[in-house]
């Protein structure tokens, strides 16, 4: 694992198949206090805009991705549902 500092702080990058990914915890110990980091990762998670997002990129990217099942929690979320790509 690499780490790279950003306005001083450390955040981790781990390799993996050849692409880089950055630490979200990382990131979210950076914004608030360690024992905030889980609170700040369960609301950006909660956001509309970002379980559109990771819906989206599970269908570009995983095959395996159970479309059906993500319905729920898009329509819980208030999106609607379409399969456009």
């Amino acid at each position: 694992m690499a780490k790279i500092t950003v306005q001083e702080t450390e955040i981790t990058i781990v390799t993996f198949e050849e692409r880089d990914y950055i630490s979200l915890t990382d990131m979210a110990n950076a914004k608030d206090s360690e024992s905030r980091a889980a609170d700040i990762i369960k609301n950006w998670l909660r956001n509309r805009y970002s379980l559109e997002f990771l819906g989206t990129w599970e269908m570009v990217h995983n095959p395996k991705f159970k479309v059906v099942e993500f319905d729920h929690f898009k329509s819980q979320a208030g999106l609607p549902i379409c399969y456009t790509l």
